[in-house]
């Protein structure tokens, strides 16, 4: 899974992002519409982390994503 991925089928990772990171409003969820580069920066202002950080972030992310699409397909 990349993040092409993830912006073709954002309204299925709107809620798993929401869920991680809760200051962020659906109206600003809307906005982003699974950029990364605008999810890094908004991620940046809302909790005030640096670049760097917020690239491990969404790198986690992703991971997380990959393996419960993975036991999902297991299942």
């Amino acid at each position: 899974m990349n993040w092409e991925q993830i912006e073709g089928n954002w309204k299925q990772f709107k809620g798993d992002v929401r869920e991680k990171w809760g200051k962020l409003t659906n109206d600003e969820l809307d906005v982003i519409a699974g950029r990364k580069d605008r999810l890094a920066g908004k991620l940046q202002e809302k909790y005030g982390i640096a670049k760097e950080e917020v690239e491990k972030q969404l790198h986690d992310f992703l991971k997380s994503s990959q393996e419960m699409k993975k036991k999902g397909a297991n299942v």
